[in-house]
């Protein structure tokens, strides 16, 4: 039985940065969880992770993140790429179904298991099943309600998914770097 959720959306806006995501798991057909942490804090709240996939695969890799993040005095790019070389290098990582947005004060990025470290266009990053539902949503908004502060914009087109996307629900979870 797969398991399908999540969607977790960063937004850079007005110098502000906000990463929320919804909280269901699905397995098959049914909702097997409704509020699941996707979002977590780290480096004493300086940096916001969310994560889809495998829940252990992601953890895992959250893990391995945070041991970056401290070897690189927080460094959020440095760590980024040091995780993905690593990911990409060894051969257990490698099997890891995961994904990762990454945010600070000052950048957001997605890290993938290929060894990519994105920096997204439009300061908008978007992982897991409805993804392409909250990213198009924040992109008319971020061009159409430019008054809305980054978390204003990340919970609308959260919402805006969880109406359309199955495996996407209302129960939202949106963090902001310190």
């Amino acid at each position: 039985m797969k398991i399908r959720s999540t969607t977790v959306l960063g937004i850079r806006h007005n110098g502000e940065v906000a990463l929320g995501a919804d909280g269901q798991a699905t397995m098959d057909k049914h909702v097997a969880k409704s509020n699941v942490r996707k979002v977590r804090k780290l480096h004493d709240g300086k940096v916001v992770t969310g994560f889809a996939g495998s829940t252990a695969d992601a953890f895992m890799l959250l893990d391995k993140f945070e041991e970056k993040l401290a070897g690189y005095n927080g460094q959020l790019r440095r760590a980024a790429i040091e995780l993905a070389k690593e990911w990409r290098k060894d051969q257990y990582l490698r099997k890891l179904e995961a994904m990762m947005v990454v945010c600070d004060k000052d950048e957001l990025l997605i890290i993938a298991g290929t060894g990519d470290v994105l920096e997204p266009d439009n300061d908008v990053a978007a992982i897991g099943s409805g993804s392409m539902y909250a990213q198009a949503a924040a992109l008319a908004l971020k061009k159409h309600a430019p008054h809305l502060t980054a978390r204003q914009m990340v919970e609308d087109a959260l919402h805006i998914a969880a109406d359309i996307c199955i495996y996407t629900n209302h129960n939202l979870m949106i963090e902001e770097p310190v």
